[in-house]
C-alpha cells in the first residue's frame, strides 16, 4: 500500500511541476524511490511527449505469454510449461505501447539490484564473517537470479529488433574502481574493484556479451560468423562504479532514453498514430 501511495504522490507532483525535473527537487531528495515508482513517472513523461500513443505498465508477464510469443516465431518453440500461473516480475515492471495494429509492444523493462554492504559496514566499524573478525564479506550469488528474468524477456522479445532491458546496480559488489574507506578507529581499508572476493560484475556481463557497461544497448546488434547472421539481445547494464547509491533523476533519464530508443525502433509500426500527431501539431 505504501508503494502505491508513493507512486500516486509522484504522479501528482509530476503533473503539478509540469515535467520530470520538478519531481526531483529538494523535497524529493528525502525519498528513496523504488524503480517501479520511477517507471510510472516514465509513462507520465511519455504520455506528455507522445499524446496520441497509448502506454501501459505491467508488474509482470506470464510464462504462457512468453511461450505464445515463441510459438509465433517457430512451432517447435514455447512448448514446455510446468507451472500454469508462472510469472516473470522485474523490479521495475514492464512498460508497453500499443502499435497501429492494437498489439502491445514492450518498450522498457527495468530492474535495480543492490549487493554488497561493505562500504557501510566499514564506515560503521562493523566486522563481518562467521567470527565477526573480517572487514569484507565474500560476495554472494543472489544477483545471478537477474539472469532468469533477462532470459525470459529475451525469449518474449525474440521477434523484435531491439531489447529495452536496463539493469541498475549499486553496492560494493559492483565496483569499477578502487574505493578507500576509513574505519571509525582510523584504520584505512581499500576495496579493490577487480577482486574475485568482491566483484560480481563479471557474472552479469554475459547478459550484454561483454560490451561496455553504462551504455544504451537497446538496439540489437548483428554479427556475422561462418556465413550466418546472428542477432544479439544485450542488456543495458548501469553501475555507479564506486558503490554509491543511484540518483533517481539519473535513473529516470536513462530509462527515458531507452524507452525513446524503443519507440524509434518501432517507428514503422507506430506510423499512423505518429502521423496523426504531426498533422495535429502543424494545424496548431
Amino acid at each position: 500500500m505504501a508503494k502505491k501511495q508513493q507512486s500516486k504522490r509522484l504522479t501528482t507532483q509530476h503533473k503539478k511541476s509540469h515535467g520530470v525535473i520538478g519531481i526531483f527537487g529538494e523535497e524529493a531528495k528525502l525519498h528513496d524511490l523504488e524503480v517501479s515508482n520511477i517507471s510510472h513517472i516514465v509513462i507520465e513523461q511519455l504520455e506528455k511527449d507522445y499524446p496520441l500513443l497509448t502506454f501501459r505498465y505491467r508488474p509482470y508477464i506470464t510464462k504462457k505469454e512468453i511461450n505464445e510469443a515463441l510459438q509465433k516465431i517457430d512451432k517447435d518453440l514455447g512448448q514446455t510449461l510446468f507451472v500454469s500461473d508462472s510469472q516473470i516480475k522485474p523490479d521495475g515492471g514492464i512498460i508497453e505501447v500499443k502499435d497501429d495494429n492494437s498489439n502491445w509492444r514492450v518498450i522498457l523493462v527495468s530492474e535495480a539490484k543492490h549487493q554488497g554492504k561493505d562500504i557501510d559496514n566499514i564506515k560503521r566499524g562493523k566486522l563481518v564473517g562467521k567470527k565477526n573478525n573480517q572487514d569484507l564479506m565474500v560476495a554472494g550469488n543472489a544477483i545471478e537470479r537477474a539472469h532468469k528474468n533477462i532470459s525470459e524477456i529475451a525469449n518474449y522479445m525474440l521477434g523484435e529488433v531491439y531489447f529495452p532491458y536496463v539493469l541498475f546496480l549499486e553496492g560494493s559488489n559492483f565496483l569499477t574502481q578502487d574505493v578507500t574507506i576509513t574505519r571509525p578507529d582510523g584504520r584505512i581499508i581499500t576495496l579493490t574493484y577487480n577482486s574475485g572476493i568482491l566483484n560480481r560484475l563479471d557474472r552479469l556481463t554475459s547478459a550484454n556479451y561483454g560490451m561496455p557497461i553504462n551504455t544504451n544497448l537497446c538496439k540489437n546488434k548483428y554479427v556475422n560468423n561462418k556465413g550466418l547472421c546472428i542477432m544479439l539481445q544485450a542488456t543495458s547494464i548501469y553501475t555507479q562504479g564506486d558503490g554509491s547509491s543511484w540518483n533517481e533523476k539519473d535513473m529516470l533519464n536513462i530509462m527515458l532514453e531507452i524507452a525513446n530508443t524503443s519507440l524509434q525502433m518501432l517507428g514503422g509500426d507506430l506510423f499512423n498514430q505518429l502521423t496523426k500527431s504531426n498533422k495535429g501539431k502543424r494545424k496548431q
